[in-house]
Order: C-alpha cells, then structure tokens, then sequence
C-alpha cells in the first residue's frame, strides 16, 4: 500500500483501478451478459464541482494539530463504499460532508474530542477504513447538531503487546488489515480475519460492525476472536476483563461488539491469534445441479470437518466471475499443525456423494512449496479481490450492481431463495431495468448458510441510485417475511435500520436506547446508527 493514493470517491487505490485492458474485457463481458446496457462512461467530477462550504464550528486550539478542514479530505469521510455511495460521488451529489476530520494518535486526544463535542453539541461518527456499505459512516444525522466531526482512528494503528504463552494480542483499534499482519507475521503470528475489504478496514471497524472475515466455517466472526474491549464514552472510560470465556451475566464486550460507535468508542482491544497456517488443499468441485451442490454443503457444514472455504457459487455467479458453466463449491482446508489431506478426502468424498465432480485434482501445499493455482476456484478468488474496482468501472457505466447478504436456518433455505429471487426480478421489471439475480454462499453453520445475493443490472444513468433503492427495499422485505436477518456481516448503518428495527425484539431495543442514554447522554456519538438519535 505504501505509495499508492487512496481514492476519495470509489473503492480503494487510484493506482489499482480498472483500466485499459481489464476494463475493455469486463464492458465486453457485461455486453455479452446484458446486450441493452449502454457502455458510456462517466467520470468523477472535480472537488471543486461540490461546492464544499467552510466547516461551521471553530475546535478548541489544543485540537487543532490532529483536526483537518481540507475539503477533499473531509469528501472522502463524507460516505461509505456501497453501490450507493460510489454512483451519488460521480453525479457530484454527496449532502452529508462532515466540518472537520479529527485523527487522534492517542485515547486521550479521543477524550478531548468526545468531551469538547459533548459540550459543543456536535456530532461524532467514528471512522475506520471507510469501507461500509450500510451508511454506517456517513454523516447523515439531521438539523440537531451545530457540526459533524469524523472520528478517524487510522493514526491509533500499533500492537501494543503480544502475550505468546495466551496467544493473544493488545491491538489498537484504528489498525488497517495489512499493516495488522504486518505487525504479527515476524513473530509467526496471524489474526485469520480476511474479509473482502481487508486491505481497507480496520481492526475497530470490525469489532463495531461485528464483522463477518473470508473463512466460511468456525471463526467466521470478529466476535469470536475478541478477548477483551477497551472503549471511550462521552460518560467515561470501560475496560473489560481478559479472559477465555465466562459466565457471569450478560457479557459487556457484547453491548459493544456491533453498536457501530453509537455507544462508544473502541480504542483498542485484546484478541485471539493463531500461527500462521503450514499446510493447505484447494479444489474446486463442479455440481450439474445446484440444489444437488447445497446438500453437498449442508453435509459439509455438520460433518466436523470444518473447511476454510467453502462457497457455493451459482451456475450464474460462476458464469460471471469463474467462467464455469455449472454451480462451483470452492472448497478449502488449512492448518498449522498437521497436513489436511485426510480431510479434504473425506469432504470430497461427501461432494461425490451429491454429484459434484472435480475438473482438477485438488491441490495440496506447505510452506516448502506453493503449488501453481489454475482453475475455476482461484479464477473465482481472483475476481473476488477485483470485485469492489470492477464494481466502480460498471457503476461508471450505468449498471447496477450490487448484493444483499443474510443468513437463515438450512430448513428455510429454498423458500428464501425462491422469495429473494422473485422479488428482485419484479423489482428489476418495476423500475425498468433489465438484469440477472446470483447466488453465493460465504458462510456455512451446521444449521443454516449465508447467502450472498448478487444484482447485476442494466439501469438508466441519473436514475441507477433510485431504481437501487427499490430493489433493495423489496428484497429486504422478502428477507424478513422468510425468517432471515437483514444482515450477516454487513452490519445495520443507517440504510438497514427500517427493517433492523422490526427484526430486533421492542423491548431489547429501549433497553439499547436506555444503555445509550447512560453511556452518550447528550447523543452525539453517530445519530442514526443502529438506534434513532436521542434527541
């Protein structure tokens, strides 16, 4: 990452954009999938087309080296990376532009923030990596506050301690994904938390969205590698205890572990590393039915053995992204102990069972060797780190593209399939726009999956924000009427609150808003987040 310039308006870095040949590839892809999709491009506009005002509230003079007024800096706090977000950055359309960017490089300096914005009535939204795609980010919080600061934790980067008799590290909480491993490799260690915007979010930002990384079995969440939490109020400092597991009453890490900085700030946190892996097996296994290929996966799931990877893509998402004309398992094992041959016999053995074939013997690797990688599976894995760029290259282009992710019990599966895929095309018939509904499966439990719902669409440039709107809004109903939630790992933002607040108990949520009212009294820690400002 060193050297290269994030962008402040699309995914990740100017200098990994897609361009030249890869771009005119995915436009002739896109042609071929969607014929009607017209392939103008649309660049972003200038800063200045914005017309960013000067911030309107004036910080106290010990802030002042740690805050920014810089307009393009205070543009590229002002959103998330959601479909959403990318497409209103290149109509030059962004309302919410936070006043300042406060980057303390210490927990006191946060102090010093909370406790000026308290008592100046400003609105702090928290910041990582700036990768949300829920609009857990963006300072969209209403008349009530004389100002919005954007809390950027990226300064607070180091691991502070590493206990090697617990394995376990202190790590402060604004730490980006790389330079988190970075820290842990030369001592043989590894977080194995991978999500798809590793190289762009933060340590913070996972614990306060709780979420979900790319291994598809055991340790799917930053949860379970949480041992401890230190987190700034606007009431006070907490700390909670170091320990394996306990059972003395509700767990403290738990009211913060997912409340997206609504109640509080995590600064730094201890959690659970593992050595980093020796031996690994790769496959990739081909279902002629994809009904066939989820048993195949439900099988797997509660066999105990536990893959690394195991997504089920599609005969469609393969198409696009695998270029394999049949459902594709991506299939995976790893270990820092022993070799996984034997589980990966016994798991393909499971996959023959329900009519999958391998086109490829599987691969197995140490750290002796690492094998050449061909295939469907590692054609899939490429596109998957790609997928955010090309992403911004379609979204330049009019397309519509974007997914919706949950999870349900193995049970209700089929029904929510069916209920996802008939109200996307009737949205996608409703709002004019031509497209195709994917499936995927990041995330297996022994009692139910996580499917990854894509959208790739045709849509009217002007227009593609709003026709989003709708198809979302009608497969997130579709979500909650077949009994799954609104989101696995993508966390609630403000963009999935009208349909988190009928998923979560009434009575669970006063108990938030009263946890809220003792921690953040004057309500300034991000308004709209997860629960409605409190004032």
């Amino acid at each position: 990452m060193s050297g290269k310039t994030r962008s402040w308006w699309g995914w990740g870095n100017v200098e990994d954009a897609v361009t030249g040949a890869e771009r005119d590839e995915l436009t002739r892809r896109t042609a071929q999938l969607l014929p009607c999709a017209d392939p103008t491009v649309h660049e972003a506009p200038p800063i200045e087309a914005f017309g960013v005002g000067a911030s309107r509230v004036a910080a106290p003079s010990a802030l002042a080296p740690i805050l920014s007024e810089d307009v393009r800096d205070r543009l590229a706090h002002s959103h998330g990376q959601a479909f959403r977000d990318v497409v209103r950055a290149l109509l030059g359309k962004l309302p919410h532009v936070p006043d300042l960017v406060a980057r303390p490089t210490s927990e006191a300096q946060v102090v010093h923030v909370l406790d000026w914005c308290t008592e100046a009535n400003i609105a702090v939204v928290p910041f990582g990596g700036g990768s949300s795609v829920v609009g857990g980010v963006e300072p969209r919080v209403g008349g009530a506050y004389a100002g919005v600061v954007s809390l950027d934790l990226t300064a607070m980067n180091r691991v502070l301690e590493v206990d090697p008799t617990s394995r376990a590290a202190l790590v402060q909480a604004g730490v980006l994904g790389p330079h988190l491993e970075e820290q842990l490799r030369p001592r043989g260690y590894t977080l194995r938390f991978f999500p798809q915007s590793f190289e762009f979010s933060s340590l913070g930002g996972w614990l306060a969205t709780r979420a979900g990384g790319h291994f598809a079995t055991r340790l799917t969440h930053i949860d379970d590698l949480t041992e401890s939490l230190r987190v700034v109020t606007p009431s006070g400092t907490l700390e909670t205890r170091r320990l394996p597991g306990s059972g003395a009453g509700p767990s403290p890490d738990r009211m913060f572990l997912g409340s997206e900085g609504s109640l509080g700030v995590i600064t730094q946190a201890w959690v659970r590393l593992q050595d980093r892996p020796r031996w690994r097996a790769g496959a990739s296994v081909a279902f002629a039915d994809h009904d066939a290929g989820v048993r195949a996966v439900r099988a797997l799931s509660q066999s105990g053995l536990d893959p690394a990877n195991c997504r089920l893509l599609d005969p469609m998402e393969a198409l696009i992204n695998a270029g394999s004309p049949t459902a594709v398992l991506v299939l995976g094992f790893e270990s820092a102990d022993h070799p996984v041959t034997a589980r990966m016999d016994r798991a393909l053995e499971l996959c023959r069972d329900h009519g999958g074939t391998l086109p490829e013997p599987p691969r197995y690797t140490d750290s002796a060797e690492q094998a050449a990688r061909t295939g469907a599976a590692d054609t899939w894995r490429s596109a998957f780190v790609r997928m955010p760029y090309q992403r911004d290259v379609l979204a330049a282009q009019g397309m519509i593209v974007e997914t919706f992710e949950t999870a349900c019990t193995w049970d209700r599966f089929d029904t929510l399939r069916a209920a996802v895929d008939d109200a996307a095309r009737d949205a996608l018939r409703q709002v004019g726009a031509r497209g195709v509904v994917t499936c995927r499966f990041t995330h297996v439990y022994p009692d139910g999956p996580a499917p990854y719902f894509g959208i790739y669409a045709a849509g009217e440039w002007g227009k593609t924000v709003e026709q989003w709107d709708e198809i979302k809004a009608a497969v997130s109903e579709a979500l909650l009427a077949s009994g799954a939630t609104i989101t696995h790992h993508h966390a609630v933002g403000r963009d999935h609150r009208p349909w988190y607040d009928r998923q979560r108990p009434d009575l669970f949520a006063a108990a938030l808003r009263a946890g809220k009212a003792t921690l953040d009294p004057a309500g300034i820690l991000n308004p709209g987040a997860v629960l409605d400002p409190l004032r």
